[in-house]
């Protein structure tokens, strides 16, 4: 397994949107582990191939305390949602940021598994917030994206400023 590289907004390459994956195979599973020991190590909860600069529909979610939960989600797809609720989020393509944004509290996704094998996960919670954030990701959105034109100018403002702090 390696560490991958987290791009970080407003990196252009996080706008693209992400190719349904053809197969699942051995070098997708292992894209899934690297990605895995990536989220683990940021330290997160959730990661989309689009945030290390791969470009396949293909997320990694663990929002257990133990971080013995690992979900894969290969061509994930929200089937439906409902509620609404606010809570605070944070990406680790935004290090540092953290705001309010309105997730639908519950939702049904399909999937793929790393065998391949067809998958219907209902979820609630942090859980489908972070369903929901990272397949915007896989959508070529981040999630300051959600937020108001002055908040994300303040944001790229402040970003820019620690990435000049830290060169």
């Amino acid at each position: 397994m390696a560490l991958l590289p987290i791009l970080r907004f407003p990196d252009p390459r996080l706008k693209k949107i992400a190719a349904p994956v053809q197969k699942v195979d051995d070098s997708l599973r292992r894209l899934a582990a690297d990605m895995a020991e990536t989220m683990y190590e940021a330290p997160g909860i959730g990661l989309a191939a689009t945030q290390v600069d791969v470009h396949k529909q293909v997320v990694v979610i663990d929002v257990s305390e133990e971080r013995n939960a690992l979900l894969v989600l290969v061509n994930p797809r929200i089937e439906s949602a409902d509620g609404a609720k606010e809570g605070e989020e944070g990406c680790l393509s935004v290090p540092g940021i953290y705001d309010k944004v309105e997730r639908a509290e519950r939702v049904v996704v399909t999937y793929l598994d790393l065998e391949g094998q067809p998958q219907r996960l209902e979820a609630e919670g942090l859980l489908a917030v972070c369903i929901q954030h990272e397949l915007d990701h896989l959508n070529g959105k981040v999630f300051v994206e959600r937020l108001s034109q002055l908040k994300q100018t303040r944001i790229r403002n402040k970003l820019a400023k620690q990435a000049r702090v830290t060169a």
